[in-house]
């Protein structure tokens, strides 16, 4: 059984106070590059953009960071842009829930190798469950969870919201 924990409103306001945020924080930059990480994390960098690009004058490009999230290491990272579009660049990547840190980490991998002026993270819930030295820069909503408790993010469809179960 799912227990709602952000409302479809509440769940869209998070989301548009971080874009705010984005933008406080980077609005001396003419672009920016929203990297959002394959599903909710690419739905939710979609969002961001649509709120940004509502705020300011900013182009906001939208890319996708492709990985198997169960098994990271498995399979390289792939992007829907070209890496050498990203050098000098601020770059926010963008997930649905930062638990143990380990997506983020591998996803964070790539850019590594890249000359960015800025690298941001941010995600819609913060577990804390931290195995990883990985933080966020922009977080909607932190919440304490148990180990076996499950959040799951929705933004597409009728029931968008943040959801335990």
């Amino acid at each position: 059984m799912q227990q709602a924990i952000l409302t479809h409103k509440q769940t869209l306001q998070k989301i548009k106070r971080i874009a705010f945020e984005i933008y406080e924080r980077n609005f001396e930059e003419k672009h920016i590059i929203l990297a959002g990480i394959t599903g909710e994390g690419y739905e939710m960098a979609r969002l961001l953009r649509s709120f940004i690009e509502g705020i300011s004058q900013m182009e906001v490009t939208l890319m996708l960071i492709n990985l198997n999230k169960e098994q990271p290491h498995t399979a390289p990272i792939q992007f829907n842009i070209d890496k050498t579009m990203l050098a000098g660049k601020a770059i926010v990547v963008v997930d649905d829930v930062l638990n143990t840190g380990r997506t983020l980490a591998y996803s964070l991998a790539p850019f590594l190798g890249v000359a960015l002026k800025r690298l941001q993270v941010a995600v819609m819930v913060n577990r804390g469950h931290h195995s990883f030295p990985i933080s966020a820069d922009y977080v909607g909503y932190s919440l304490s969870t148990t180990l076996s408790e499950h959040i799951h993010v929705k933004l597409t469809g009728d029931e968008i919201g943040v959801y335990l179960s």
